[in-house]
């Protein structure tokens, strides 16, 4: 059994079958193909009713920015990493949820818009965050029809998107001449996938349509003559999500509530006990990446 890769239509064979194993939404197999030339992994065939494996629970809605300020400390580091390079101007999230790191940003200064497909997420940003937030699941035409932008953002955002290169396009034509943009997504050639294999908590399936290699979403911005700034599995996002790899894989197997704190524990401690690999340069359970827009 084989298909064309969605990038560069080579010959793609079966990798794996999984099911909804985080959120369990639906009892479906999903089978996830690998191209054999760029490596890409990806979901085929895309379901026609993506938004129902989104479910009400999906994005946590706080019920007042005291609990926002709270919930921003552990995000601290991304805006910290974005003022590495750059410290004011114009700043667009794509897929913020209900916006930690975009009132992170707001309160550093920037000037926010946040693009997001849950209405109610949007209504949080709208009234408590206090950004300007576009409620839709299309990213591309959005970024097409707005002004453009010293920073964009997408934590875990990428394996979402059913056209990422054709979103990549448009980020590129609404970054300002040195702007940058800032990409967090699963990566495929970590310790855990080669471990855990369809199990790995960071397949969740169906919602991350594609894990894509690091070193292929790398020549994607090349191609568009970007400027590689950051390439790393080792920043503090990445290590955070090495610790939910483990903590899920272990609770993903029980539903009883008790036995899943315990089996969170024992995840915690795995973790642990694996970090001399995972913090290995590649070897990590994510990637940072951050080009810069050519003057």
């Amino acid at each position: 059994m084989k298909k064309s890769c969605p990038n560069c239509h080579s010959e793609s064979y079966l990798y794996f079958q999984s099911n909804d194993y985080n959120r369990r939404v639906s009892q479906e197999t999903f089978n996830h193909y690998r191209c054999s030339q760029c490596e890409l992994i990806f979901i085929f065939p895309i379901p026609n009713n993506l938004t129902d494996y989104y479910p009400e629970t999906y994005h946590f809605i706080p019920d007042s920015d005291e609990y926002l300020e709270a919930a921003s400390i552990p995000e601290r580091y991304k805006i910290e990493l974005v003022q590495r390079f750059i410290s004011s101007g114009r700043l667009l999230e794509i897929g913020p949820s209900y916006g930690t790191f975009t009132y992170l940003a707001k309160k550093a200064g920037f000037e926010v818009d946040a693009i997001e497909m849950d209405i109610k997420c949007c209504q949080f940003l709208e009234r408590v965050v206090g950004v300007n937030s576009i409620n839709s699941s299309d990213p591309i035409s959005v970024l097409q029809q707005r002004k453009s932008y010293d920073v964009i953002v997408l934590w875990h955002v990428i394996e979402h998107l059913s056209e990422p290169w054709e979103t990549l396009g448009a980020i590129f034509d609404a970054l300002n001449p040195g702007g940058i943009v800032i990409l967090a997504a699963p990566n495929p050639d970590s310790f855990q996938f080669k471990i855990m294999g369809r199990y790995w908590p960071h397949v969740d399936a169906p919602r991350h349509l594609m894990l894509i290699p690091k070193k292929l979403l790398v020549e994607k911005l090349e191609e568009r003559g970007m400027q590689k700034e950051l390439v790393t599995t080792t920043d503090k996002g990445s290590i955070g999500w090495n610790i939910f790899g483990w903590e899920f894989f272990f609770t993903n197997s029980c539903s009883n509530s008790y036995i899943k704190r315990v089996l969170r524990l024992i995840g915690r401690f795995v973790s642990f006990l694996f970090s001399p690999i995972e913090g290995a340069e590649g070897k990590g359970s994510a990637y940072t990446i951050i080009f810069r827009k050519k003057i």
